[in-house]
């Protein structure tokens, strides 16, 4: 073999293996990609099935996912980034407790040059300091039940006691708001008790007795709790009281868990509007376009919110979600 034929060959040879670098699936990629996971904790079963989406979606790409879990507390939060940014984690993932005070440890993320993509909820801090922010529409999925109950009264009167979620927290916040927007004007509706219930069907149950105690039952119309958990507590709470929660109290809430469907579909409870779990698909393809190229997402990547009622089966739909980690 003569010179010229060996430089052949061997530009040959760096051509193809070019191309097979070139064409190397995703799935290699983002097998050698570490992401932190710092979660809220497991205060409801939407959350727990967050997390079990989550874990899923990252195993099936073979990303390792370093999870952890702060037990709805802001500062186990803030530890859990400041470890990932010293193990020197390719990117990590926000579900972030509350909306206020994450300016500085995302910042050292940042100096890091470590993305950070926040699940489900969004936080009061300069946009630059993450990369985007898979949500739903927090403030549209209060719209939507208010406006099923806008629909449901039909200009009935209606004295409404309200559950929130977690104090300063974005959903708690905007559900809050969508659903005051959604009744504004209509004189009928009125708001005559508010309190948190921190998103735990435990807490759900206690406000509720305390409403129930304070109000009367026969004074209350309607339930709109910021989450199913809540809700589903203070059915247990209505029925106690020896009433019948979806027929003496109309109850709408928000994320269309399991046991939410399975309540609307035993009739105590009227209506949910769904949240879906999957926050990690979009988000991991988003961080696996920004790694590989730079490809930079648009700063809110919104998934679907749909409502759901007894028009629909809601026994079925339960038997396909009660295995999804709920």
């Amino acid at each position: 073999m003569d010179r010229t034929e060996w430089e052949d060959i061997m530009k040959l040879r760096q051509t193809l293996l070019a191309g097979a670098i070139a064409f190397a699936p995703v799935t290699a990629f983002a097998a050698d990609l570490t992401i932190g996971f710092s979660q809220i904790g497991s205060e409801s079963g939407w959350r727990a099935a967050e997390t079990t989406v989550t874990k899923q979606e990252a195993a099936d790409r073979g990303i390792n996912l370093k999870f952890a879990d702060a037990q709805q507390k802001q500062e186990n939060q803030i530890k859990a980034i400041r470890s990932f940014v010293a193990q020197g984690v390719d990117a990590i993932l926000l579900a972030p407790v509350v909306a206020t005070g994450w300016d500085e440890v995302l910042e050292e993320a940042k100096d890091a040059d470590i993305p950070v993509v926040l699940l489900d909820r969004t936080v009061d801090a300069p946009d630059d300091l993450y990369l985007t922010a898979v949500t739903s529409d927090l403030v549209h999925e209060g719209r939507v039940a208010g406006q099923w109950l806008v629909d449901e009264m039909d200009g009935a009167d209606c004295r409404i006691v309200e559950l929130q979620g977690t104090t300063g927290s974005s959903p708690a916040i905007d559900r809050k708001t969508g659903f005051e927007e959604a009744i504004a004007g209509h004189d009928n509706l009125e708001i005559v008790r508010s309190q948190t219930g921190d998103f735990t069907r435990s807490k759900g149950k206690v406000v509720m007795e305390s409403f129930l105690k304070a109000e009367g039952g026969e004074n209350i119309c309607a339930l709109y709790a910021h989450n199913d958990d809540m809700a589903v507590g203070a059915i247990q709470a209505i029925k106690d009281a020896g009433l019948n929660p979806g027929d003496d109290i109309l109850i709408v809430a928000i994320d269309a868990v399991p046991d939410a469907h399975l309540a609307i579909a035993n009739g105590d409870m009227n209506a949910t509007i769904e949240l879906t779990p999957n926050m990690a698909g979009p988000a991991l393809d988003a961080l696996e376009a920004y790694l590989a190229d730079g490809t930079t997402p648009p700063k809110w990547i919104q998934t679907e919110s749909k409502l759901f009622t007894a028009a629909d089966d809601n026994q079925a739909i339960y038997e396909q979600k009660k295995d999804l980690g709920y």
